[in-house]
């Protein structure tokens, strides 16, 4: 690079022409001990002398875009002056022709190609000149008049461009061997590529790196992890659970605990506690909705009194404007004066009409609201009937959780097709099928059992309304025989009340009473034997699961049904405490022989 700062120190022989060359050059002239030649004030202004000599000026230049020009007129040509070298002189090309073309120039060219050297140049004499231009890496000549010099840098290339055009004579012969036209232009070559591709990997790498380290700082912290379960950490939660401010975090917590499969026989208990202590956090929701609730209305009733407030003010501006447009105060007002209030009095009325609107607007919602508030409270009466009634909420429940069952059966088999679809025909696909088959099959009597349920439904329903005919019925005849009867008939009344009374206990009796056909006698020997088995006693589901293998017809609430009409055969009895709370049937056929 010293080559680059260095200038050349050629004998003078005319200091002013000298002085003119190097001003056409661009570079500021210098004498041989240093001193500038001319002034600054005559020299390209703000120009760097540490450019070199060969800087490019010529804005025709290829590859000038790279490094920005001193601007120059267009219509003033640039003027090359001789270079004098120590084994050889250059001499510029006519300025009136055109500059030298070049080819486009590769990514990352630090080579240029030379042609048109004399025939009797040598390496050394080529590197004495383009030496001027930069550190040289390599030289290559070829045997017909050209070569290729390789730089250590890319703007080298550009100071080398400049000579494009010199005529080379090898010292002060006029042999036609040792002149000759140089043509300096772009060339192509492999490591100047490489070299070009590697620091565009390195940028690349780097840009990657800056975009990693902006996307991680952008990025936002990652979740603590969540430990596994243990009872200490279950007990600490049960305690968060029950805190509002960290109930979000114990219930994601509860959350990772499930899904991952941390539930079993041993932990059952203390996850449902904790799932108890999550669904209690539903009234303490419930509760703060309804202190908001309060608060929203207690700021609809006061934004309301304040549109009242509002209006009532409108209302006594518009009256201060009807009070001045009346003939008697109207008639002292000037024509401007009078448009100005005529203005101003539609203005107030438009903006009174619109608020007193927005206010009609709010009550109307209001009654809504209440009228809403009313059906709710005041839905219809329904007759109640103690005796036909209980069965019929029974068999509702049951057809309920029947079609829930099925419901659930039929989500199962819509995900097995599902599953059956997406796999290969393996063994695990064959016990799918079967998997299958018995959920249709079980679908099935579903199916039947729900219809069975829906017809015993409509017919205890018939049977209700026929009760209520026949209490209207008989309410009526009572009604009649009073009128008829009158005060003095009290006795014959009372007889007939007490008659009606004796009817009711005995049909209490028929209901109560002992077995009614040969199914319900066999259901009861089923029964106690099966209870007689079991000391402990067994719920009715249990008992039920037994005996619909042997009558698929018979349901959990006929059987209950049964064993409550015989209290002496079969008691009930509750077992457990909290959430293992269970009801269960016991045979005291034995302990009620004793007793009768």
């Amino acid at each position: 690079m010293d080559c680059i700062q260095s200038h050349i120190n050629v004998p003078l022989a005319d200091p002013s022409a000298w002085a003119t060359a190097m001003n056409n050059l661009g570079i500021v002239p210098m004498g041989l001990a240093g001193q500038q030649l001319v002034s600054d004030s005559i020299c390209i202004q703000g120009f760097d002398p540490n450019l070199g000599i060969i800087t490019p000026i010529n804005p025709m230049m290829a590859g000038i875009s790279l490094v920005p020009p001193h601007p120059v007129a267009a219509e003033l040509p640039v003027i090359k002056e001789i270079i004098h070298c120590k084994s050889c002189t250059l001499f510029p090309q006519n300025p009136n022709l055109p500059p030298p073309s070049t080819r486009e120039r590769p990514p990352g060219c630090k080579t240029v190609f030379v042609g048109g050297l004399p025939e009797n140049a040598t390496e050394e004499i080529i590197k004495e000149v383009f030496d001027q231009c930069g550190e040289i890496v390599a030289i290559r000549k070829s045997k017909k008049n050209f070569c290729h010099i390789r730089f250590s840098e890319e703007f080298m290339v550009d100071k080398a461009l400049y000579l494009s055009g010199y005529r080379m004579r090898i010292g002060s012969s006029t042999d036609k061997k040792d002149s000759g036209r140089v043509h300096v232009d772009f060339a192509q070559a492999r490591d100047d590529l490489y070299e070009w591709e590697c620091k565009q990997r390195l940028l690349a790498r780097e840009e990657r790196h800056r975009q990693k380290i902006h996307e991680e700082q952008l990025r936002p912290p990652s979740p603590p992890p969540i430990m596994h379960y243990s009872e200490h950490e279950a007990a600490l939660l049960a305690e968060k659970l029950k805190d509002d401010n960290k109930f979000s975090e114990a219930t994601a917590v509860l959350f990772t605990w499930i899904d991952r499969g941390e539930v079993n026989r041993r932990s059952a208990n203390h996850f449902y506690s904790m799932i108890q202590s999550a669904n209690s956090h539903v009234r303490r929701l419930m509760n703060e909705k309804a202190q908001h609730e309060e608060e929203m209305e207690l700021a609809k009733e006061h934004f309301k009194n304040s549109l009242l407030a509002i209006l009532t003010q409108f209302e006594q501006i518009t009256a201060v404007f009807t009070a001045a447009t009346r003939q008697k105060a109207w008639d002292h007002f000037s024509k401007a004066q009078r448009k100005n209030i005529d203005i101003w009095r539609k203005q107030c009325e438009e903006l009174r009409n619109a608020h007193s609107e927005e206010i009609m607007g709010i009550r109307r919602e209001e009654e809504m609201e209440m009228s809403d508030e009313d059906l709710e409270e005041n839905p219809c009466k329904k007759i109640r009937m103690e005796d036909m009634g209980r069965p019929t909420c029974a068999l509702r429940e049951e057809n309920d959780s029947l079609r829930w069952q099925l419901d659930a059966y039929r989500n199962e088999v819509e995900l097995l097709k599902k599953e059956q679809g997406k796999m290969y025909r393996t063994e695990e696909d064959h016990t799918q099928e079967q998997q299958l088959h018995f959920l249709q099959q079980t679908m099935q009597n579903m199916q039947q059992q729900l219809l069975r349920l829906q017809e015993e439904l409509k017919g205890k329903e018939l049977e209700l309304e026929q009760a209520r005919d026949e209490q209207h019925y008989l309410e009526g005849e009572v009604l009649s025989l009073r009128e008829k009867v009158g005060q003095t008939s009290w006795p014959y009344f009372n007889g007939t009340a007490a008659l009606y009374h004796h009817q009711e206990k005995n049909n209490d009796a028929v209901i109560w009473g002992p077995l009614r056909s040969e199914k319900e006698a066999l259901l009861l020997g089923i029964i106690s034997t099966f209870l007689h088995v079991h000391p402990f006693g067994a719920n009715i589901e249990y008992l039920w699961s037994y005996i619909q293998r042997l009558d698929t017809k018979i349901s959990a609430s006929e059987l209950e049904r049964l064993m409550v009409r015989l209290p002496n055969m079969f008691k009930q009895e509750f077992s457990g405490v909290g959430a293992t709370l269970e009801k269960r049937w016991k045979f005291c056929g034995f302990e009620g022989l004793k007793t009768v």
